[in-house]
């Protein structure tokens, strides 16, 4: 009898271990359109947010007419932190205040089934854009708006920020190679706001003494979710992680080194990104970890690309010692952190890698909680004290 209740128990547990719920959103009134009102009414209305990599238009995540209002029902999720805004298919058409203004990500915390219901004021394009003012320093150039990608058979923008001191010097400088280029430096052209890699460059110069030259590459739009994944994904395509990987180390590294005074060797070569780019940029010191010898992982997308796991847990690095910075926000999905606890769990049990994680249980999947984490990515790259905790 006791075996019988001992078994039941552990059902009982193992069952609500892997409890999932229902989660309905409804919308209960938009904005009426004043121009184009046929258009208007004929477009479908989605919802994006961390639970599909805040995709704009996502078929999957079309709102469907429930009597007068609109609704969607999120089946099987787990218990846990969601964010999302709705659209009308493109983040130029995004919901806002009922004046235009942006507004923060829409937050539920799903304990059970849930129907939570919105009113969504105004749409983005219904509002002249206000102009971005430019905030890019004197030391941020773009080296080409047209970058030849020949693995890929694209070509893109890329930006290079030079330490103040750099064209009266004669020293070399670390490089570190950053992905979202659009987002780093210039707020005309960050479309959620900038990271400030340039101001945060200037103010760790003047703390630390520490120099080093960053360069940008801005994604590739609708390509970036295969660009940036090495593995082939259902939803996304075939993965065109190593070529782009391929791209960096063999045709844009050997570039900037030979134009630019830099250190070449890995020890002073570092890659960093979020979401997307936190994931590739993990995986460019497996591919490549004789040319990069750290790496800053921002909210890594590690749900798009399970097999990474299994290839940290078999690369060799017992000679290469890379550096890894793992950063994640609580409120990122369910998934953000524990998957980000998985890998640092592989990565510290690598011979030889020294790492660091980071997790803000306030943080959120935006520029602002990376911008203010890159200080302290920064200084563990230098090999200055870091700070483990959230201030």
């Amino acid at each position: 009898m006791k075996k019988h209740l001992l078994l039941f128990v552990l059902l009982l547990v193992t069952f609500a271990g892997y409890t999932q719920y229902t989660l309905k959103l409804v919308v209960t009134s938009t904005p009426k359109p004043t121009v184009n009102v046929a258009q208007r009414a004929a477009e479908p209305i989605y919802v994006a947010g961390n639970f599909n990599n805040w995709a704009a238009r996502d078929e999957m995540f079309k709102l469907k007419p429930l009597g007068t209002r609109l609704s969607i029902l999120l089946k099987d999720i787990p218990a846990g932190m969601y964010a999302f805004k709705f659209t009308r298919g493109d983040w130029s058409k995004v919901e806002t205040t009922g004046d235009g203004r942006d507004i923060a990500d829409r937050i539920v915390e799903v304990k059970g089934d849930m129907t939570v219901e919105f009113a969504i004021e105004g749409w983005k394009d219904d509002y002249p854009d206000k102009p971005k003012p430019y905030t890019a320093s004197p030391q941020v150039k773009i080296i080409d708006t047209a970058f030849n990608i020949p693995q890929l058979d694209r070509k893109r923008r890329v930006w290079v920020y030079l330490p103040k001191g750099y064209l009266t010097a004669k020293t070399t400088y670390p490089v570190l190679y950053m992905h979202d280029g659009q987002n780093l430096f210039n707020e005309q052209t960050a479309p959620f706001g900038e990271w400030g890699v340039d101001e945060a460059m200037d103010s760790m110069q003047k703390l630390t003494g520490k120099e080093m030259i960053v360069v940008g590459i801005d994604h590739g739009g609708d390509k970036r979710m295969s660009e940036y994944n090495p593995y082939d994904h259902k939803q996304y395509g075939k993965g065109e992680g190593d070529k782009y990987l391929e791209f960096l180390a063999t045709t844009l590294k050997p570039y900037i080194d030979q134009k630019y005074r830099t250190k070449q060797d890995a020890a002073n070569t570092h890659i960093a990104g979020s979401s997307m780019g936190g994931l590739i940029s993990l995986y460019a010191v497996v591919k490549y970890p004789q040319v990069f010898g750290s790496a800053g992982v921002f909210s890594p997308a590690f749900w798009t690309a399970p097999d990474l796991f299994s290839a940290v847990e078999k690369v060799d690095w017992s000679t290469t010692r890379p550096k890894v910075y793992f950063y994640a926000g609580a409120k990122e999905g369910t998934t953000m952190v524990p998957d980000m606890k998985r890998m640092v769990t592989i990565v510290e049990g690598k011979k030889g890698a020294n790492v660091v994680s980071v997790v803000n249980p306030l943080g959120q999947h935006n520029e602002p909680a990376w911008r203010k984490q890159f200080p302290n990515f920064f200084r563990f790259i230098n090999g200055l004290p870091v700070n483990n905790q959230v201030n």
